[in-house]
């Protein structure tokens, strides 16, 4: 009789969420890298100079600093699928907000949308690693990978529209079609409440030794590939300005070459260790970084920005599958502070590269910021082993 009573409430589809959060990931990445290739087009009509414009992108990480605070809070009071549906509800809200109005207009949009992204990344990382506990890294490899494809179709999706409003509805539109999916779906198992043991050691990453460390590397790699992504078709613009159809792609031959990458990564991590193809990445960005400072025309740009992508492809996936092993069972608890700190970067270093730009009237030498941010990420991964070792001692000895 009970179960009778009971069954209208399995109408939504039962589910793990992949599908849905890979669909959500490829939206993802269209929303948080289309002002690189829309830049030129708000700056000019918001008359821009480099270092106001770098505040649309500060707005737009800083915001979603936030956002990635309140989604571990989230997840834990009403579940992965509701979280990421609030995330959904703010992206397409920031959206369409953003065809109309002036440059603060423009200014709170971005900030809307951006709160959406952040709530939304931890949860949809956190839910794929979870599910799958015995190829995390490969798995984590795989969706930042459909995030580079929403990220690649970007400057893609912006030329056929030819106008920016019809991009931010139609981006709007998919994303409450996606709202909807999640909508009549219900994910097994979603985890709601914590248990008292698993809410037992979450206070202690706070005296961790290497969590600064660890926040200080999210910070400087979202930093640095949010950079590359949001300045190459300014810098490729300028430098080729009667190419308008090349220096808008630019973008997505970085982006494209991210996610190859990510693609790839799953098989070259079936026979060598994590850092090991963190350190080849970090070498071949460095590569990719110094083309592009050094480039005076636009085969070394895309060349330039193939490479910084293929290189930085697997760093953030990777150093996400790494975050049990450094915090342990307090991984969940300790993500929010690594992943805002990560989106602070992605707020904050871009910023700093319009401001150099601004300064010395100089893009090229504004490049130099991200790439002082690859070779620090390259001594980390370099002295991994030795510095875990010495952050895992301490902390014993504090203990």
């Amino acid at each position: 009789m009970s179960s009778s009573v009971s069954s209208p409430r399995t109408i939504p589809v039962a589910t793990s969420g992949t599908a849905l959060i890979h669909v959500d990931f490829l939206l993802t990445g269209i929303v948080m890298t289309f002002l690189g290739p829309m830049l030129p087009v708000l700056s000019a009509r918001w008359s821009l100079p480099d270092v106001r414009a770098g505040n649309l992108i500060f707005a737009q990480f800083f915001s979603s600093m936030f956002g990635m605070l309140l989604s571990g809070v989230l997840v834990q009071r009403v579940g992965y699928r509701l979280t990421l549906i609030i995330g959904l509800l703010l992206m397409t809200s920031g959206m369409v907000l953003l065809a109309f109005g002036p440059f603060l207009a423009g200014i709170i949009s971005v900030c809307i949308l951006g709160i959406g992204y952040g709530i939304t990344t931890p949860a949809g990382n956190l839910r794929t690693a979870e599910i799958n506990p015995q190829r995390s890294a490969a798995a984590l490899n795989v969706i930042n990978a459909v995030w580079g494809i929403g990220a690649m179709s970007s400057p893609v999706l912006i030329k056929i529209a030819q106008r920016p409003e019809r991009f931010f509805f139609g981006t709007a539109a998919a994303l409450l079609v996606l709202l909807l999916a999640f909508a009549f779906t219900r994910f097994v198992p979603d985890t709601r409440t914590s248990s008292p043991q698993s809410l037992k050691p979450c206070g202690n990453f706070w005296k961790s030794r290497i969590l600064p460390v660890i926040c200080l590397l999210f910070f400087i790699y979202v930093g640095t590939e949010t950079s590359f992504g949001a300045w190459v078709a300014t810098y490729a613009h300028r430098m080729e300005s009667g190419q308008r159809s090349l220096w808008e792609m630019t973008p997505s031959f970085y982006w494209g070459a991210l996610l190859a990458g990510r693609a790839l990564a799953p098989f070259a991590l079936k026979f060598l260790r994590e850092t090991t193809v963190a350190r080849i990445g970090l070498a071949v960005a460095l590569a990719g970084g110094l083309a592009l400072i050094s480039a005076h025309g636009m085969t070394m740009i895309v060349t330039g920005s193939i490479l910084v992508g293929l290189g930085l492809a697997s760093i953030f996936p990777i150093s996400v599958s790494l975050l049990p092993g450094w915090f342990g069972d307090s991984a969940r608890s300790a993500s929010g502070a690594v992943f805002s700190s990560g989106n602070m970067g992605g707020a904050i270093v871009p910023w700093i590269v319009g401001a150099v730009s601004t300064r010395y009237r100089s893009l090229r030498l504004g490049f130099c910021v991200p790439l002082l941010g690859i070779l620090t990420m390259l001594a980390f991964y370099l002295s991994h082993g030795f510095s875990r070792r010495l952050f895992e001692g301490t902390d014993r000895k504090g203990s």
